[in-house]
């Protein structure tokens, strides 16, 4: 992964948002973090609404990382939204959740999430995930991001 690409992570749990910024670290990621609480604020980051407009505070995400169940909006409603935007629908999506739900499987597959990854209870498992991730996408190959959506 760019170590100069923002990654949006939207997650409503702090404890979950302490445990991902630990495991960022200890995978050795130096990328800008953005946390967003929910859905909606995933959303209006992307867009740069609001408090978001400002692009040099809140940068464009070059991969966004998001849970499924979150208020507002739903971590799926902003793999629709994203679907529904082309220029926004080639940013890597993952989904990283404590629901291995089948129909959340499949509903995010569906709407073009890039994985789909249940969330570990373990810091070190988190930790590898992170690293995988990482890994994968410093050797994928992908088309130049937009500026904005």
């Amino acid at each position: 992964m760019n170590q100069q690409q923002t990654i949006l992570i939207a997650e409503d749990d702090e404890n979950d948002v302490h445990l991902v910024q630990l495991s960022l670290r200890r995978a050795g990621l130096k990328n800008p973090l953005q946390f967003v609480k929910d859905g909606q604020e995933a959303i209006d980051y992307l867009c740069g609404n609001g408090l978001y407009r400002d692009r040099v505070t809140y940068p464009f995400p070059g991969v966004i990382i998001t849970d499924i169940k979150m208020p507002r909006k739903t971590g799926l409603e902003v793999l629709e939204w994203l679907s529904e935007h082309p220029e926004c629908s080639i940013i890597p999506s993952i989904v990283l959740s404590a629901s291995a739900e089948p129909d959340d499987v499949l509903k995010a597959y569906r709407l073009g999430v890039s994985t789909y990854f249940r969330k570990p209870s373990k810091i070190d498992e988190l930790t590898e995930i992170l690293k995988a991730i990482s890994q994968y996408w410093d050797i994928a190959i992908t088309p130049a991001l937009p500026a904005h959506c």
